[in-house]
């Protein structure tokens, strides 16, 4: 059971099955698969339902972190499910790159109508991703983007919570139940800053330097010159020490940062949309 949870598991057991019985009316399902704990969860549940009539599809862009791909990899090999990889389009989009507040809407958009291309040749009647009850509040213009092309999203039709999702994941065996959460690289770089391989690079050589040094949730924010670090409100105190931090120092200048800062409030997700709430 998940530490600290206060969630009913009969009424998380009971959507799974729900989710099952949804599942099952499909004719074959393709899943857009990142690895994370939601698509995992997803994809797991799926095989349970459809056996080989789900396949897992996998996205390879330099927004997303190679280390997160052979995670996918990983787990679609655990599961038994054929995984496609195949290049997303959506960094030689000039209205993605521009990173205005609509990026991610342009981003799924694309991304959607080539999982749909994928799901047709494979002769796949639906295609899925693993939003949850969650992710309705915050600002998500990716999911418009997925309603508008015909996706499903299961998880979200029967009102899986994350709660009640890594409750299940555990209770399944899947590695990732704990995993914190995540979000591609261009999510670290503010609304109105164009998003380019340069950046994206700085940002994962930082974020790869805390995690190889044990850091789990990890958020590097592109300010320009400035990185901002964002970790969970427990390891905020072990930048304290003299000599590790001056090892940030180091590599993060090696990254291409001029200037190094710690978020002191630690890492709060949808904190980039903060910016949204005043107008921009």
């Amino acid at each position: 059971m998940v530490q600290g949870s206060c969630m009913d598991e009969a009424i998380a057991r009971s959507k799974k099955g729900e989710l099952l019985s949804l599942l099952r009316k499909q004719k074959g399902l393709l899943v857009a698969f990142s690895g994370g704990v939601d698509s995992s969860f997803l994809l797991a549940a799926a095989k349970e339902a459809l056996g080989k009539g789900v396949c897992a599809a996998t996205a390879l862009s330099f927004i997303n972190p190679p280390d997160e791909i052979d995670e996918a990899n990983r787990i679609a090999d655990i599961l038994g499910v054929r995984q496609i990889q195949f290049q997303s389009r959506e960094t030689s989009l000039e209205p993605f790159l521009a990173n205005s507040k609509e990026r991610c809407y342009y981003c799924k958009k694309s991304l959607f109508h080539q999982l749909f291309e994928i799901a047709e040749e494979l002769g796949l009647h639906a295609v899925a991703h693993g939003a949850n009850q969650d992710d309705l509040g915050d600002y998500r213009p990716g999911f418009r983007a997925a309603e508008e092309a015909g996706a499903i999203a299961p998880l979200v039709d029967v009102g899986l919570t994350k709660e009640e999702i890594r409750f299940l994941s555990q209770e399944m065996g899947l590695p990732t139940w704990n995993k914190p959460s995540n979000a591609c690289l261009a999510s670290r770089i503010p609304y109105g800053t164009a998003i380019t391989p340069e950046r994206v690079r700085m940002v994962e050589k930082a974020e790869q330097f805390l995690r190889e040094r044990g850091f789990r949730t990890v958020r590097v924010r592109h300010y320009g010159p400035v990185a901002s670090i964002e970790v969970s409100k427990e390891d905020v105190s072990r930048f304290l020490d003299d000599a590790f931090r001056k090892e940030v120092i180091v590599a993060f200048r090696k990254a291409g940062f001029q200037n190094i800062t710690l978020d002191l409030e630690g890492y709060v997700t949808g904190k980039m949309n903060r910016a949204l709430e005043v107008g921009n």
